[in-house]
């Protein structure tokens, strides 16, 4: 029996969040580093930053969203920096366009220190409860109440529920209504978003099982090391990370692909138990054995949760199957025969938002003040979670400080192009970054985020000036470091015709610049170093920068001139509201797109799924008469 508990007048804060995982604690502190009275609400606070699947941040693309956040002035790579135990730079062997950093993390380190870090900051508190309601007034939004009838006044709302918005988790025929790590999911709250008319749909995510590490045979696996040579994610942290934690790969095998074969009308997947979407590059092992029929094998790999812990997370072995199932499906594993699970497997189904429904500055269309993050926004991934957070924070404290939103362009970088994609192309699955996403991708590296966007964040109030200079310092450099290589010649000598052979390339018989010499692939700027006595000492960071800009100019130019283009049309606005049924010439499928979507503008409408070149055609013409007739 459920009693509802009288409502009384808890307090007002200017910014109120649901949810303090990787969204809600970035927007909890953007909001109150920029000065605001911020209340972050969450259901435990032992669940500060919890990292209910993998234990790591980074990897293929989302690297590059942790060092946008970091240059923008977020808190993940610092926190990452003192949390992680092993570095490694993914995809070495490709161009640096798609050279990502991923590290393991020690799990209850990392939630100890965000944990730490909201308790200390200025203009936050930190409250255990559950919201269970919205106050919502003439369009705006105006209070949120928990479950004990404490009712907090607030100005502007941001959700941040992750996979708690009527969470259901799944193994097997074991269905319970539940958040993950058996924590109680956010029913209530649920219901009255959608009593605000908020279009909410159904995803799904899944976890793989944990593994007690002293009942596993190491022996019979690959060891997969750290980097040499690790690199931090933070611009900020001035020592070297150091790898401290060695992960395992081994396979599934023919004997495990058998027995999900043989147990598949027990999947919740396979059955039509499980409603939820799930994420397409992120499937359960049943799934991918399915899928793909021929394939012999799929790789697990075997990550520590902690320094302080024998638990192991398996990576790529996330399942819904029955408990004994999943028991059976390990033991055919190499190293796995006699391997202890400590925690199943298990699928979570959870509500979050049409991310359409929704501006560039992440507040929703329909209720002014209440702004979406991370996986209610139909994401996957802390790291997508975290740049969002920080979107939604910002905006958040700026619309009660009276200012215009702060908006990303995909042309900026990742986060940019994470925000576009969800508030204008939407998406049927939880939304993953990944490096193809993005058009220019040579621009928006990991290595230049800080250039990108410590101005950015500097404009915002969450960048010092002191770091501002830092960074244009080190810039400063490097253009001097081209410069002199540019204006540096070497003649033809047998030192430099030697080291040209060893490193299998072209002799030179006129002499050229040293920057020519290096935008040969075969060299490096140390290869010449003997030869370039005025070479003066440079950092790391400094020297990959020259290095990359000499050789990859032709390209960079190229990407440049797209982002004018884009820039270009994203310079020419639209009315707020146009009523696109009246325009002549659109198709009945563009119309409806861009009267629900709204763009603000022709490049943002030329990006919307379903209106075509030809369309924008017709709205280009349309404007120019608008206009004439003005």
């Amino acid at each position: 029996m459920t009693i509802t508990p009288p409502i009384y007048r808890a307090g007002h804060c200017d910014v109120a969040v649901i949810g303090a995982g990787h969204a809600g604690i970035e927007a909890a502190l953007a909001s109150a580093r920029l000065g605001l009275d911020t209340v972050c609400f969450t259901v435990n606070l032992d669940s500060v930053g919890n990292m209910p699947c993998n234990p790591a941040i980074g990897g293929t693309g989302k690297g590059h969203l942790v060092r946008e956040l970091d240059a923008l002035g977020g808190e993940m790579a610092k926190a990452a920096d003192r949390a992680c135990i092993q570095y490694r730079m993914l995809n070495l062997g490709k161009g640096p366009a798609v050279h990502s950093l991923r590290a393991q993390a020690d799990r209850r380190r990392y939630q100890e220190i965000m944990k730490q870090t909201l308790e200390r900051q200025e203009h936050l508190r930190v409250k255990q409860a559950e919201i269970t309601d919205i106050g919502v007034e003439d369009g705006r939004v105006v209070s949120c109440t928990t479950a004990t009838g404490a009712q907090w006044s607030c100005s502007a709302l941001v959700v941040a529920t992750g996979t708690y918005l009527d969470g259901r988790t799944v193994i097997g025929e074991c269905i319970r209504s539940s958040g993950p790590d058996g924590l109680a999911a956010a029913v209530p709250l649920a219901e009255r978003l959608r009593e605000l008319g908020l279009p909410l749909r159904r995803f799904k995510t899944g976890t793989p099982p944990r593994i007690l590490a002293r009942t596993v045979d190491f022996s019979a696996m690959e060891p997969q090391y750290g980097d040499t040579e690790p690199e931090p994610f933070s611009f900020t942290t001035e020592t070297v990370p150091e790898n401290r934690a060695i992960c395992w790969l081994t396979y599934t095998n023919e004997d495990t692909h058998e027995v999900i074969r043989r147990n598949l009308d027990r999947s919740p997947i396979y059955s039509g138990v499980i409603e939820g979407v799930g994420p397409r590059y992120c499937p359960s092992i049943e799934t991918k054995v399915m899928t793909f029929p021929d394939k012999r094998r799929h790789q697990l790999f075997l990550e520590p949760m902690g320094l302080n812990t024998d638990e192991l997370y398996l990576q790529g072995f996330s399942s819904s199957m029955p408990e004994e199932v999943q028991i059976e499906m390990l033991h055919t594993i190499s190293g796995l025969e006699h391997a202890e699970m400590t925690r199943p497997a298990y699928a979570i189904e959870y509500d979050c938002i049409d991310p359409t429904a929704l501006y560039p500055s992440l507040e929703t269309k329909q209720i002014a003040g209440l702004y979406g993050a991370g996986q209610f926004n139909g994401s996957s991934g802390y790291e997508e979670a975290a740049v969002q957070g920080f979107v939604a924070g910002v905006n958040a404290a700026r619309s009660v400080l009276g200012e215009p939103p702060f908006v990303l362009r995909r042309t900026d970088g990742y986060i940019g192009t994470l925000i576009d994609d969800l508030v204008t192309k939407g998406t049927e699955e939880p939304y993953r970054m990944m490096t193809s996403r993005s058009e220019y991708r040579l621009l928006h590296r990991q290595d230049n985020a800080d250039e990108r966007l410590c101005a950015i964040g500097r404009s915002i109030g969450l960048v010092t000036e002191e770091r501002l200079r830092q960074v244009e310092e080190k810039y400063q450099t490097v253009a001097q470091e081209l410069s002199r290589l540019e204006h540096t010649s070497l003649g033809p000598s047998d030192a430099l015709d030697e080291l040209l052979r060893t490193k299998g390339t072209a002799e030179v018989k006129n002499g050229c610049s040293l920057a020519d010499l290096l935008r040969r692939p075969e060299l490096g700027c140390d290869d010449l170093a003997a030869l370039d006595p005025g070479r003066p000492e440079l950092p790391k960071a400094v020297r990959e920068q020259v290095a990359l800009r000499l050789k990859y100019d032709g390209y960079i130019r190229r990407q440049l001139r797209q982002v004018e283009e884009v820039r270009r049309l994203e310079g020419k606005p639209l009315p707020a509201d146009l009523d696109y049924n009246t325009i002549q010439g659109l198709r009945l499928e563009a119309r409806e797109k861009l009267n629900r979507i709204r763009p603000e503008n022709f490049g943002r409408a030329s990006r919307i799924s379903g209106v075509s070149p030809a369309d924008i055609a017709v709205l280009m013409i349309w404007m120019e008469r608008f206009h004439a007739g003005n």
